[in-house]
């Protein structure tokens, strides 16, 4: 049998979806013996302005869908059939170009809109074009963007406004960058406050990038500071604060600003600061984790008897969810049979395979064999969306186990057969690959299925700073040097980490990514880097290199991962070739031969 030891996605040998030219296609359904009619030549007109409406919304349609090359295809034919378009358009086309992560073709459209005989830009373009370098990391480009609209040097005379602050502040805080958003405040905050003091909106965002650093207290403190500037909070305060309640485990104050939400409203009488489904998802997400049935149950209660609510997919799934969370195997059932009834009428409520996988999985640790391969069969036919591959593999792990908890060992070892020549793959830290090491203790060596690779000089369950490699001694190149300084070093590693000024690890650089000698290593790194935490496994780290092919994993404190791998101090790195001289083969004493033979990789 062969050696089973790390696993490698094969290679797929289906070919990219070729996008067609809409404008040519056309021109193919015509039969070749159809008469051909003379045309004179179209011209365009000057003097006739096309309406580009409909050419706007197939822009936005196609990012929605990050279909960039075919948005760049569609405007190209429109210049050439209608001459110059219009800013509106040109702004789609740089909306896509963010929505996409691709600020540098941004870029050039930018320039391409400044010129003289171009359409010309507006505030929209700014706007857009700070949110991408912002989500691009590009800060120092960012801020001499707006310095220029500040200077009035900038292309257009944009003046300076909240709309081209809160869109780079908005970027910078979806990043979890606070240090950077911040210092945008101080520099430019004086535009931000309205009537001496600054928006509820500055205090929203600011909010919400405290709980995406992992600094959920810090923003339930921001109450307090809202409070003394005398601002009105809204629906989207309520909800981030309540969110920030949950994220920090404090369900006694989620509930007084829930109680304080309603009571308000009721006496402002404003239906806008009522609690919407939103705020309810968080509290039943919140109270599903702390595994309190009652307080699941009465919020379940209120958000039925609230006739203005209208309980779309999400919150059933969420009340499900909460339900198996409390170990209340009944009250999910009601729910999930609840919503299969309402989506007969209303398409938009079927489950998705999510709400499928939790009850499977439910089912599966009480050992209840047909209710999970029940599940399994309608997993296809009645659940809504893209049912994807980690899906559909974790389905067929979860009918295995559920059959080896029934008792059902034929049953389980056909499920893994079917299990090896289906996926050929199986991580050994997953659930499934725990179920299937309990079949190969139970078949013995004698009937063993699986040979895998081992890790002796290891305990898979130890912290990974026991043998990580200090961030010192792989030497990490700061983003601001160029390629050709340091081009000898990428000849003998393959892979090196990033650092900023401040010394925090942004990014890794891999050598096939170096193509510019005169370009700052910044600008061809991957970032955010992988990074896991000085107490995360051995077994984990192993899976993610092996899984996701990482050359090196970034290793920081505890306390540094808020959330967000940038701006975290690193501590170390494990990289593939340290588990490559880690990995050991199966000793000869211990191998079998096998009157069948299956290939499945364990990693």
């Amino acid at each position: 049998m062969p050696h089973l030891h790390a696993i490698f996605p094969l290679p797929s040998n289906s070919k990219p979806f070729q996008h067609s030219n809409i404008f040519s296609s056309s021109s193919s359904s015509f039969s070749s013996s159809a008469p051909i009619r003379r045309r004179l030549p179209r011209t365009f007109s000057p003097s006739k302005h096309p309406n580009l409406k409909r050419l706007t919304s197939r822009i936005v349609q196609l990012t929605r869908r990050r279909q960039l090359h075919q948005i760049l295809e569609e405007t190209e034919n429109a210049k050439r059939e209608y001459g110059k378009l219009n800013t509106i358009v040109m702004n789609a086309v740089m909306e896509a170009c963010v929505h996409c992560g691709d600020v540098d073709l941004a870029l050039n459209i930018f320039h391409q809109m400044t010129q003289p005989h171009s359409c010309g830009v507006d505030t929209v373009t700014y706007a857009t074009l700070l949110k991408g370098l912002g989500r691009a990391r590009r800060i120092d480009d960012a801020f001499q963007l707006l310095e220029s609209v500040e200077k009035g040097t900038a292309a257009g005379k944009p003046k300076l406004s909240t709309q081209l602050i809160y869109g780079l502040l908005h970027a910078l805080i979806e990043a979890g960058d606070l240090r950077r958003a911040n210092g945008l405040l101080a520099r430019f905050g004086f535009l931000l406050r309205e009537g001496g003091s600054s928006s509820i909106l500055t205090y929203n965002l600011l909010m919400k990038g405290y709980i995406n650093t992992g600094c959920p207290q810090a923003a339930i403190n921001l109450h307090e500071e809202i409070q003394l500037l005398g601002l009105e909070p809204d629906r989207l305060t309520y909800n981030t604060l309540i969110f920030a309640c949950v994220k920090a485990e404090n369900l006694e104050a989620a509930m007084r600003f829930f109680k304080e939400m309603k009571d308000k409203a009721q006496r402002l009488c404003c239906s806008d600061l009522y609690p919407d489904v939103i705020t309810c998802t968080t509290l039943l997400k919140g109270f599903g984790h702390a595994k309190d049935l009652h307080s699941v149950q009465k919020i379940v209660l209120e958000m039925k008897s609230c006739h203005d609510l209208f309980i779309d997919r999400t919150a059933f799934t969420a009340m499900v969810d909460a339900m198996l969370n409390c170990g209340s195997i009944k009250g999910a059932l009601c729910i999930f049979g609840e919503i299969l009834k309402q989506a007969g009428a209303n398409v938009d409520l079927r489950p998705k395979p999510h709400l499928y996988l939790s009850m499977m999985r439910a089912f599966a640790d009480r050992g209840d064999y047909n209710m999970v391969k029940n599940l399994h069969e309608r997993l296809w036919p009645d659940s809504a969306g893209t049912i994807s591959l980690a899906a559909q593999q974790e389905a067929d792990h979860l009918l295995m186990e559920s059959a080896l908890n029934n008792g059902q060992i034929d049953a389980a070892v056909e499920n893994l057969t079917k299990i090896i020549n289906r996926w050929k793959c199986i991580s050994w830290t997953s659930r499934g690959g725990m179920v299937a090491l309990r079949i190969e203790v139970l078949l013995g060596f004698n009937k063993s299925m699986l040979s895998p690779y081992l890790l002796p000089q290891v305990l898979p369950g130890n912290p990974i700073e026991r043998i990580m490699l200090p961030l010192e001694t792989v030497r990490p190149l700061s983003g601001s040097l160029e390629l050709k300084k340091v081009v000898m070093r990428l000849y003998r590693e393959p892979v090196v980490p990033i650092i900023d000024d401040w010394g925090s690890c942004i990014g890794l650089l891999h050598r096939e990514d170096c193509c510019e000698m005169n370009a700052p290593l910044s600008t061809m790194m991957r970032s955010p880097p992988p990074c896991v935490t000085t107490t995360t496994s051995i077994g984990h780290v192993v899976d993610l290199v092996l899984k996701k092919k990482y050359k090196m994993v970034i290793v920081v404190k505890h306390s540094n991962l808020n959330g967000t791998t940038h701006g975290s101090r690193a501590v170390g790195v494990f990289t593939a070739e340290q588990l490559h001289n880690l990995v050991a083969p199966v000793p000869e004493g211990l191998k079998q031969k096998h009157t069948v033979r299956r290939s499945l990789t364990m990693f």
